[in-house]
């Protein structure tokens, strides 16, 4: 549990540096994201080595990644809907978010979120943190808690809605891990798809 804990401690700092106000200026956010997300996952496999034998990219896995993507669109742009109409700060938000992608190359932003970002940060946060805390303290305890470690690992972003989003999302990867491990796959894929859908297809 040592190793894990210092894993997580990893992620506090480099998600510090790449969104707190005081020190994304002098990042590059989507590289320092990307290498953020690839030096964790590549931790968790050092540390957890032969996981992906269980990787399974069978029809129904991707078809399933496809439908969990799209549904989490879905409750993100009612989500969205309903903050704007009861917070005044939550549209200026939004669209501090959307900004980190201004000046970018939306081609080389897909091919990182759906083929390196994406994939990277499940195969940390649920198939290594999540697993293992799992493991230690339960599945319940193992969801709740890397869930709220998702979150609070994007406050240093102090955008709320950042981090609301990081909770919902967190959670709902967390949940399908909790109950159906087994389609690990497909929560990977839907991660991926998800991240370009929300922020390159159809923007919210």
């Amino acid at each position: 549990m040592r190793s894990l804990w210092l894993t997580v401690a990893l992620a506090f700092v480099l998600w510090a540096i790449m969104f707190s106000p005081v020190t994304s200026g002098y990042v590059n956010f989507w590289w320092m994201m990307t290498g953020s997300a690839l030096i964790l996952s590549g931790v968790s496999n050092y540390l957890n080595p032969g996981w992906w034998r269980g990787l399974n990219f069978s029809p129904i896995n991707v078809l399933l990644g496809v439908v969990i993507a799209v549904a989490l669109w879905g409750v993100f742009w009612i989500g969205e809907w309903c903050s704007t109409m009861l917070f005044d700060f939550a549209r200026p938000q939004v669209d501090n978010i959307y900004g980190m992608k201004e000046g970018e190359s939306q081609w080389l932003l897909t091919f990182l979120m759906l083929f390196l970002i994406g994939p990277a940060e499940e195969i940390y946060w649920r198939g290594y943190v999540q697993k293992n805390l799992s493991l230690r303290w339960g599945a319940n305890w193992g969801f709740v808690i890397t869930t709220l470690i998702y979150g609070v690992v994007h406050a240093s972003s102090c955008n709320f809605m950042l981090t609301m989003a990081a909770i919902v999302a967190g959670a709902a990867w967390g949940l399908l891990y909790r109950f159906f491990p087994e389609r690990f796959t497909a929560i990977i894929i839907s991660h991926a798809i998800w991240d370009v859908a929300v922020f390159i297809w159809f923007p919210i």
